[in-house]
């Protein structure tokens, strides 16, 4: 015993005098010190957050006018697919949640094996969603099977993924760091995303109907038999072949990464555990978790945030193809946003850390208003999107970041709470992206559908102005009131700056007293 603390004053010289510490004062700072994660760690463990980030961005922007311009399905039809792909890919996060706190721990770890599996399935299934099949009465069918494909197997990277937060490291200032870089890397992944979608599509112009007489006909495919297209057969084969190419691009990165990942990142069991019995079920920690209140106030309000940017997400290459008449631009609008995103993510990070994690939101997420009610109140012009375009971009790093970062103080507080009861991180994860894909399968259908019923004509090069004026409030009105909504409910979420504050330093004494009472036992056992 006298030869271990020896041993533990000599390892402090020169760092700390050793006469001025009280003995668990110098375990905490070693322990500290050892907890420090390196900047390379950081960064492998971030550019894991980019392939859901790559793919659910070309997803959310160009799946929709995919299916109606390139692929030619009734917006109906294209409306269901939506729907039950991200209901689907709502389901499928509990689901896999649940798996994940029954996988036993392995060489890899219980989290990284979920990663590597479901690489490969996944990228043959993202390229899969991109092909138009030379079916004719097979469609629907072919979209949904691979679009739900896809989802599932992405969840089976990105649930565990999210979770893997909880197990790099102790310190909550470390996991605030290694989540600041995640998010630099998963908005720099939606910038490419666009990038490479937008610019490879964007390369070929697909061909659009300009008869009038399009719209007196119900049938949009009688009304395609009826009118001349204004590109020959072969321009929407080179579409659909550019689709495809940026579906293999971005494939190629998603395995890239997941490579990154796996050989940069180890996976520390004990990284947020605090020493218990036996784990409880899986189906009494959802409802310990469901009872926390900050969790689900916290949800609730990144619930109404997430589902008007998701709007916007789903809506807004229609509206700047139509609504704006910005057709051959709208890709690089899109570019201007994320890469506006990207930059101001390391400006949001040092804003919460100066002002506290609250009053990022209600800034960060509030700043978006203005502009959303600028882009359809002025006249169409082009430099003026741009500058919205730009502005919009902050907000949105604020909403990626955010969530991300608040969720673990929420995981903190209810260890505090609940020290018995451990293992819950993938359910705190897996539950907040349940909520908030389904909510927006419902949301991206629903404006699906309104387009059909305002008239929507498939491959048309001009709209009825029933769908401009309805792209308008799909892309302003209703974001602006679920925005203001979800900024009142987090008026509730009770942990603030010095409740945040409170938490880390009960659950450092906490774990000082298990490790303590761990030496003492080891200590024991070895004079026994």
């Amino acid at each position: 015993m006298a030869k271990g603390k020896g041993a533990e004053s000599a390892s402090s010289t020169g760092l700390l005098q050793p006469s001025l510490l009280q003995p668990a004062e110098l375990r905490h700072a070693k322990k500290e010190s050892k907890e420090k994660l390196s900047v390379c760690s950081k960064l492998c463990y971030a550019v894991g957050g980019a392939p859901y980030q790559i793919t659910g961005c070309a997803l959310g922007f160009f799946l929709q006018i995919y299916l109606l311009d390139v692929a030619q399905m009734d917006p109906f039809y294209a409306s269901i697919i939506l729907f039950v792909g991200r209901a689907w890919d709502a389901i499928t996060d509990p689901m896999v949640g649940f798996f994940i706190t029954k996988t036993p721990w392995s060489r890899l770890g219980r989290l990284m094996p979920w990663i590597i599996f479901s690489t490969p399935f996944a990228v043959i299934s993202y390229f899969l969603v991109w092909f138009v099949p030379d079916i004719s009465s097979g469609q629907v069918m072919w979209y949904l099977l691979f679009y739900c494909m896809f989802q599932t197997l992405v969840t089976c990277f990105h649930v565990p993924y999210s979770a893997l937060t909880m197990f790099i490291s102790r310190e909550q200032s470390e996991r605030d760091s290694a989540t600041a870089y995640r998010m630099t890397v998963e908005v720099l992944g939606t910038v490419l995303g666009t990038a490479i979608q937008g610019q490879i599509v964007g390369q070929v112009d697909t061909p659009c109907i300009q008869d009038s007489r399009l719209f007196g006909v119900t049938n949009s495919s009688v009304a395609m038999e009826e009118v001349n297209v204004t590109r020959d057969a072969g321009s929407i084969t080179d579409t659909r072949n550019a689709y495809m190419m940026a579906a293999g691009v971005i494939g190629g990165i998603y395995i890239l990464c997941a490579i990154v990942l796996f050989l940069g990142v180890r996976e520390k069991r004990d990284a947020s555990e605090l020493q218990s019995d036996e784990p409880i079920s899986f189906f009494r920690g959802l409802k310990l978790v469901m009872k926390h209140g900050a969790y689900i106030k916290l949800i609730a309000g990144f619930l109404f945030t997430s589902l008007a940017f998701m709007l916007l997400e789903g809506n807004f290459a229609l509206f700047c193809t139509y609504t704006l008449r910005f057709r051959n631009e709208f890709q690089n609008i899109l570019l201007a946003i994320m890469l506006s995103a990207t930059l101001s993510i390391p400006l949001w990070q040092w804003f919460l850390m100066r002002f506290g994690k609250k009053t990022a939101v209600y800034v960060g997420i509030s700043s978006a208003i203005p502009f959303l009610i600028m882009v359809v109140v002025l006249e169409s012009n082009l430099i003026v999107t741009y500058v919205v375009a730009i502005a919009a971009g902050i907000s949105v790093a604020a909403a990626f970041l955010l969530p991300w970062s608040m969720l673990p103080d929420v995981i903190d507080d209810f260890n505090l709470q609940h020290p018995d009861s451990r293992g819950h991180e993938a359910i705190f994860f897996s539950f907040y992206v349940f909520f908030t894909k389904f909510a927006s399968g419902v949301s991206l259908g629903i404006s699906t559908l309104s387009l059909d019923f305002a008239g929507y004509k498939t491959r048309g090069c001009s709209q009825p102005e029933e769908v401009k004026f309805t792209l308008k409030m799909l892309v302003s009105a209703a974001p602006v009131g679920l925005i203001l909504l979800g900024l009142l409910l987090f008026k509730l979420y009770p942990i603030d700056e010095d409740k945040r504050r409170e938490n880390k330093k009960a659950l450092q004494n906490l774990r000082e007293e298990e490790n303590s009472s761990d030496s003492d036992s080891t200590e024991l056992a070895s004079i026994v």
